[in-house]
């Protein structure tokens, strides 16, 4: 399978996203991340295939500390690399909050009005296409997963949530997880194959796919509560900001696992 970072110029920018509404994210990177040399996955893949059959969190661990000390350059040039994470998190806060504060042009394919009495899968789609459309790339494909993800981890933690009217800490969570399901979705891509031959069945590759999506959510959630603790909040404006710190910090801790 073909790598959806490849590209030095798909994910390298953070643009302000103080005024992009519910619009399609076009990062331009600032400085083009350096292309990563060929079989750089290698220590990833090994890490990952002994998880895939043990079990045992220490070989996630070394995958997730490759993945990002060799697959990628390290924390600062990974995290340049998932831009497009943070970009479309500030597209997606926006869009949440201009609905539910009723900023919304009337015209607006987001209009509560349009979808009164529909069901909670339908609104997710909505807000899936208005926040990412396709466009026939690997990147949009995880982001768009990433997003109905994140919105289905909401209904999950609030059950009552409307989500076209969702609160401030319904936001702030729904941006948490969408970075966390896309960290997930890009390592998947880079490296889901190994689980699929390394797994003894198909059921236990499924099984360990959830695992490393759990973890992955617990180590960035971990991330977004230390940057809340500085102060920091995830309001209209400084979202793709937090995102970025929060992606940094993760991977900084991915590149820190110890052997």
């Amino acid at each position: 399978m073909p790598d959806s970072h490849d590209k030095p110029d798909s994910d390298g920018g953070q643009p302000d996203d103080s005024d992009q509404g519910d619009r399609g994210p076009k990062p331009v990177p600032e400085n083009p991340v350096p292309i990563a040399p060929p079989g750089r996955f290698g220590g990833a893949r090994r890490g990952l295939g002994d998880y895939a059959s043990n079990g045992n969190r220490d070989s996630l661990r070394k995958s997730l500390r490759e993945y990002v000390r060799h697959g990628y350059g390290g924390a600062k040039t990974t995290a340049a690399r998932f831009g497009g994470t943070a970009a479309v998190a500030g597209v997606l806060g926006n869009a949440l909050a201009a609905v539910a504060e009723g900023n919304q042009p009337a015209a607006s394919s987001l209009d509560p009005a349009l979808w009164s009495g529909r069901s909670a899968s339908e609104v997710m789609d909505a807000l899936v296409e208005a926040v990412r459309p396709v466009d026939g790339t690997q990147d949009a494909e995880a982001e768009r997963a990433s997003i109905r993800g994140s919105l289905s981890d909401v209904l999950v933690r609030y059950p009552d949530a409307d989500l076209l009217n969702l609160s401030a800490d319904q936001r702030a969570f729904a941006i948490e997880r969408f970075t966390a399901m896309d960290v997930f979705h890009r390592y998947e891509l880079d490296l889901g194959k190994t689980i699929q031959e390394k797994a003894k069945s198909a059921t236990l590759a499924m099984r360990r796919l959830k695992e490393i999506k759990d973890y992955i959510k617990e180590c960035v959630s971990a991330s977004f509560r230390k940057i809340a603790l500085s102060g920091a909040r995830l309001t209209t404006g400084r979202i793709t900001q937090v995102v970025s710190q929060a992606l940094r910090d993760t991977f900084d801790v991915f590149e820190g696992y110890v052997e």
